[in-house]
Formats: C-alpha cells, structure tokens, sequence
C-alpha cells in the first residue's frame, strides 16, 4: 500500500505541475520538428549543488554538453528507480549513435542522499552519470530554477516518502532548456526525440 501510495502521489505532484504547462513550437524553426514543449516564462538557470565527490559545482560545470536532468531521491520505492534507468538507458541507445549526452541526477532529499550516497547511485545507474545533493537551500533554489515540486511526508519510525513532479528536463550549454520530458516514454521513444535535439543545437 504505501508503495502504490507513492505512486499516485507522484502522478498527482506531476499533474498539477502539468498544468502550469502549454505546449508550442520549438524555440527555434530549426528545433520546430523536434516536438518542443516550452513553458509560460523561463525555465532552468543557476544553480550551486554537491557532486559525489563533494565538491562544490553550479551548472556551467555541470552543463558542458546536451544534459538529461531529473529530480528524485534515492530512498524513492519505485518510481525514481525506473525513471532514472530508462533516462540511462535512453543515454546509452544515444551513445551507440554516437550522440553524448550527460545524465544528472539531483536529489530533492538532501537529508538522507548524501553525497557518497548519490555518487553511489549515480554510478550505479550509468558510469557518465552526476548525481547532485547540497543543502536544503541549494536544493531548492535548484527545484525552483526548474520549476520542480516536492514534498515530505511526515516520518513513520524514522522512514518518509517524498511526494515529488517526474519530468526529465533536456538543457543545453548554450541554448539553455530545450524541452521536458514525460514518464511514460520508453528509453527508445525517449533517445528518439533526445536525438532530435541534439542533431539540430
């Protein structure tokens, strides 16, 4: 039960987020055909954050190339987990193309992922991965630059879930965010339209 609970939190946390959404062309006529998705206002910007190696990074160190951004944490039952293997995955069916793009992943449970914590899973999930914590306010000047949500429930014996929005966002160096991406996308469905961007920044 509480694992189907933190999945229907999550799909209401990233429905609610969708309504702040509208969909257009792309940012340019040259992105149009890639099914660009923009939202009302600016997305992205700066950030400071920890990597796994505790060190401190902001996104012009992290951002050196199309980058795959998703928000979780660790401790997540079950969805984090598959979101985040099919992003690996969909960065993996980009490589055999020889198409690079850098997976990140940032904790919104700063609390508990620390970074030896997110460097283990980071690596675990793919060997180019980033996985990213910081402090409380790092992490949310992060969540907030990407218009992300999240939410703790309150602990029970000393375990918590946190309700949390599941886009993948794809950001770029230069162009800055380029578009999100939905969960239900398969890795090959999702490195298609990656594919798209990055034959055309």
């Amino acid at each position: 039960m509480v694992r189907i609970a933190a999945i229907v939190a999550v799909v209401v946390a990233g429905a609610g987020i969708l309504a702040m959404v509208f969909f257009s062309g792309g940012k340019e006529s040259a992105l149009a055909s890639c099914d660009s998705a923009t939202i009302a206002g600016d997305l992205g910007g700066p950030f400071t954050l920890v990597n796994g190696d505790g060190e401190t990074v902001t996104e012009k160190q992290v951002i050196t190339e199309p980058t795959l951004i998703y928000f979780g944490y660790t401790y997540c039952p079950d969805v984090c987990p598959l979101d985040v293997d099919r992003n690996a995955r969909a960065v993996e069916i980009l490589e055999e193309q020889g198409k690079l793009v850098t997976p990140v992943f940032i904790t919104i449970d700063p609390a508990r992922d620390t970074t030896e914590v997110v460097r283990d899973y980071a690596e675990a999930m793919h060997p180019r991965m980033i996985g990213l914590t910081g402090s409380d306010e790092q992490v949310a000047q992060a969540s907030k630059a990407y218009r992300t949500y999240y939410k703790a429930h309150p602990p029970v014996d000393g375990e918590y879930l946190v309700d949390h929005s599941t886009f993948s966002y794809l950001v770029d160096p230069d162009q800055g965010f380029l578009t999100f991406f939905r969960r239900e996308l398969t890795p090959e469905q999702l490195a298609d339209k990656i594919g798209c961007f990055v034959d055309h920044i």
